[in-house]
């Protein structure tokens, strides 16, 4: 019996990672060009970060000029997630994987899905670091025109991102609010009948154009009350500043992680980096970016709304590793069956164990992963 489990294994294991890449959405469509050097939980990956370079005049001389120094910046990932799922299989089952290789047994797949949404959760919940914003809260988008698509082009091309490897994410409602636009669907417009025949809104405007059923929503602060609340800057602050004092003309609202800012006369969009509870005094309130120009002291102050938080990026917004957990190791394995396979394609790795119990064979897929928003510069978020 050892060997025939030894020979489905691969097999197994190859058929639940392209599950895997088919359900998560997310992981597909970031940058996870790490390496594939198996680790343990905790360990931490460094992601390179480019710094500004700027162009100078060339002047002939018997004498190169030195070289400025240039700062290698560097964001750390964790590996701090660890997650598992088993399943059972039937004899009957394990023989049907053995000799159909399209075969995929219910419970085996209900595995895969447990692990791929909480990899897709992960890298949606680092949305709270994105302080560009379009689009209206509690208003699903694409609900009148394709606004939202152009809109969200033109900030990314402001935030400085790459025109290539743009990808937009939506919950369903936007979804099906985008395929009922002409611009998006019809073949006259857009030169294929490939979205009326398939469903998929694909790449227009730029933008690679993907649904997910795991897209989050941010419940803002009661400081985002219309009416309820006067939100004021309590100070001036100069540019470059990374707080700002607020305060309220009543009570004790709130403003939390994640929520969005703006100032009265002031372009940018910033996003707060903690929790702060307002009082008529004045409270620091932390920001994202540092303030790209000047605020004036009383200026009002706008905090977004909760809003569902569909996004347009650039693949390298965020950053995933996947690392392949040890497998095969006779110090580990304790009589257990281990084997650990990487995507070669997606990057994803999975690793699956099969341990026998009480009259029972048990099989156990895990997987250990970790994400950031590394440049929050590359995202948009899309508020619906």
């Amino acid at each position: 019996m050892a060997n025939d489990l030894s020979a489905v294994m691969p097999k197994i294991l190859a058929r639940g990672l392209m599950a895997l890449r088919e359900q998560a959405i997310m992981p597909r469509l970031v940058n996870s060009d790490y390496s594939a050097d198996a680790a343990k939980k905790g360990d931490t990956i460094d992601v390179p970060l480019p710094s500004a370079i700027a162009a100078t005049d060339v002047t002939p001389s018997h004498l190169p000029p030195a070289m400025d120094d240039t700062a290698v910046n560097a964001v750390q990932i964790s590996l701090d997630n660890w997650k598992k799922a088993g399943f059972y299989l039937t004899d009957r089952e394990i023989m049907e994987i053995d000799a159909d290789e399209g075969f995929v047994p219910m419970q085996m797949s209900e595995a895969i899905r447990a692990l791929a949404n909480a990899v897709n959760a992960s890298v949606h919940a680092e949305y709270i670091g994105i302080y560009g914003l379009i689009g209206t809260p509690a208003t699903t988008p694409f609900s009148g025109d394709v606004s939202a698509a152009t809109l969200g082009r033109k900030l990314l091309n402001k935030q400085l991102a790459p025109r290539e490897n743009r990808r937009g994410v939506l919950d369903f409602d936007a979804e099906t609010n985008a395929l009922n636009q002409p611009q998006f669907s019809d073949a006259e417009k857009t030169g294929s009948s490939t979205v009326k025949i398939e469903g998929e809104i694909g790449r227009k405007f730029g933008i690679d154009w993907y649904a997910d059923d795991g897209i989050p929503t941010h419940t803002a602060g009661t400081a985002s009350d219309d009416g309820s609340y006067a939100i004021t800057t309590a100070a001036s602050a100069n540019a470059g500043a990374a707080s700002v004092s607020l305060r309220t003309d009543t009570g004790t609202p709130t403003i939390l992680k994640g929520d969005v800012l703006s100032f009265a006369g002031h372009g940018q969009t910033y996003v707060a980096t903690a929790d702060a509870a307002l009082d008529t005094g004045g409270v620091a309130v932390p920001l994202s970016p540092p303030l790209r120009a000047d605020v004036t002291n009383a200026a009002n102050v706008s905090v977004e709304k909760s809003h569902v938080v569909n996004m347009l990026f650039h693949r390298d917004a965020f950053a995933l590793a996947m690392r392949p957990l040890a497998a095969g190791l006779a110090d580990l394995s304790l009589g257990n069956q281990i084997l650990s396979m990487t995507d070669a394609k997606t990057g994803l790795s999975l690793r699956l164990e099969i341990s026998r119990q009480y009259k029972q064979t048990v099989w156990e897929f895990d997987v250990l992963w970790g994400t950031r928003l590394v440049r929050p510069e590359l995202a948009v978020r899309l508020a619906g």
